[in-house]
């Protein structure tokens, strides 16, 4: 049967039923059944590639199932588009983002009703927001607009357009990526709530073991597009669900900390510049970063962590102060970064580091197409650019169709992959990340951080943002806060005492 509309008035129950999805000769999906009951949390776990996108985007209507059903409320349901799922009261809450970067963020939830008038009272609009926002645990400027916001900001904004257009079924596909901790937990558990008021049901793509324990009622695991091990979260322990995930394969095991810190290779004093609003500024009073050194910057997001490092990458003018690299005044030019062995891994990478029209060989040679082993040179030599790229493809495990394909085509964690490719490989003096595993499995963060952490070993000096406080405490020497613009606590690591850190970050100092 198939059903063409729906107004659900609670929870709805979705089922896949052996679930199959061809591309060619290869099967991303191999019958799949996965079943999320009225009112239940579920979580999808799976490593990237394992067919966890390809499952929603099935239910989404983005594909079209080559075998299986998808049950709705009890009942087989056709959905030929993403349009007919949202009939259905099925919504997904998307990895990137969505949204529209001009508009603010109440346009964007007001245009995204299918209801919108040609012409928008927004007298009435703003009263049916405020309305709308006082039952929110959490809240985004909505008179900014998208393009200013934080990501942590937009990917909250995205989940509130969901519920904003009343879904009854969510995906959220690593809805806390960006999130701090305590935003994460502020989220979820309003979700969470919601499922247990019986008003929505979620299936949660998650990397997070803690996220899956905390909040999840069931747990489904897929491999190389198989399911190969479900059950209720409360039977499984975070082992259970790793060895599910991992099989026989062993994630990568973390660099043992190396060596005493030495000298400042980044010093930061006084630097002043705007936020992204143009009317407070971003102030870094002192912060220095020594060889065989990780500092890491915690803070929720939206309280100039991205501002600061488009300073650091010069992509923010600074109106005071000075920043040093290796003793000399450093303004982030190619050729500074060149001769300082500067890299960098920003927040968002497809669009923040890589050109994503161009080819993996020539996004990875982006760093040394120019260089010869004696300096500079007119030529582009191909050979070279593509030898080196499937070098570094392979030692960093970078899944791609070919060596010609677009960067936009790879997977998220795959760009990571190959950005980190590029920036690490070579002498570093200073490597600059922000949020470095951001939307990655299990064994890509344990790889990932090993790779940092083995820089660190190396000497580089190492300044990492990050909105995953686990991660910052698990891989930093000092740890930083940033609140409202400025450095607000510092303390060692080994010191580090995790309320006191989240005190400074809610800005309660």
């Amino acid at each position: 049967m198939t059903v063409k509309s729906t107004n659900p008035q609670g929870a709805l129950g979705v089922e896949t039923v052996g679930m199959t999805m061809r591309f060619g000769g290869f099967t991303a999906l191999d019958h799949v059944s996965v079943g999320v009951a009225p009112g239940s949390f579920h979580a999808l776990l799976g490593e990237n590639g394992a067919g966890k996108s390809t499952l929603v985007k099935c239910m989404m209507g983005f594909y079209h199932a080559s075998e299986g059903q998808l049950m709705v409320g009890g009942h087989e349901v056709e959905v030929p588009d993403p349009r007919a799922a949202h009939a259905l009261g099925l919504g997904m809450v998307y990895q990137h983002f969505t949204l529209v970067p001009s508009l603010t963020a109440a346009e964007n939830l007001v245009i995204s009703r299918g209801d919108t008038p040609q012409v928008i009272d927004w007298r009435a609009e703003s009263e049916n927001l405020r309305a709308f926002m006082a039952k929110m645990p959490f809240s985004v400027p909505l008179d900014q607009p998208v393009r200013a916001l934080a990501a942590g900001e937009k990917q909250k904004l995205e989940i509130l357009k969901q519920l904003y257009l009343g879904r009854k079924f969510l995906i959220l596909d690593e809805p806390t990526s960006v999130l701090t901790l305590e935003e994460a937990d502020e989220v979820l558990g309003h979700v969470r709530s919601l499922c247990e008021a019986g008003q929505i049901s979620v299936l949660m793509i998650t990397h997070k073991f803690r996220e899956v324990t905390a909040y999840a009622d069931e747990v489904s695991v897929l491999r190389r597009g198989k399911l190969v091990g479900a059950g209720k979260v409360a039977d499984l322990s975070h082992a259970d669900m790793a060895a599910m995930m991992m099989g026989d394969q062993a994630p990568a095991a973390p660099a043992d900390r190396a060596g005493q810190s030495g000298a400042p290779v980044l010093s930061v004093s006084g630097a002043r510049a705007l936020d992204r609003s143009g009317l407070k500024d971003v102030t870094i009073d002192a912060l220095n970063v020594r060889e065989r050194e990780i500092v890491g910057i915690a803070g929720i997001s939206g309280n100039g962590q991205m501002e600061f490092m488009e300073i650091l990458t010069g992509q923010r003018p600074v109106k005071a102060g000075s920043i040093v690299v290796n003793g000399t005044s450093y303004h982030a030019t190619r050729e500074e970064a060149r001769i300082n062995c500067v890299r960098y891994l920003p927040e968002e990478p497809l669009h923040n580091a890589c050109a994503p029209k161009m080819s993996v060989t020539e996004n990875i040679a982006f760093r040394s197409f120019d260089m010869n082993g004696s300096g500079t040179r007119f030529w582009l030599s191909n050979s070279e650019m593509r030898c080196r790229a499937a070098e570094l493809v392979e030692a960093f495990k970078v899944k791609t169709a070919s060596l010609d394909s677009q960067m936009a085509s790879l997977s998220g964690g795959n760009v990571q992959r190959a950005v980190l490719a590029r920036e690490l490989t070579g002498e570093v003096d200073l490597l600059i990340i922000s949020n470095p595993c951001f939307g990655l499995d299990f064994s890509a963060v344990a790889e990932i951080r090993a790779r940092i952490m083995d820089a660190r070993n190396k000497g580089a000096a190492v300044l990492l943002m990050s909105e995953d406080l686990d991660e910052i405490l698990e891989l930093a020497d000092r740890v930083l806060v940033m609140s409202e613009g400025r450095i607000a606590y510092e303390c060692r690591a080994d010191e580090a005492d995790v309320a006191t850190i989240g005190h400074h970050m809610g800005g309660h100092a």
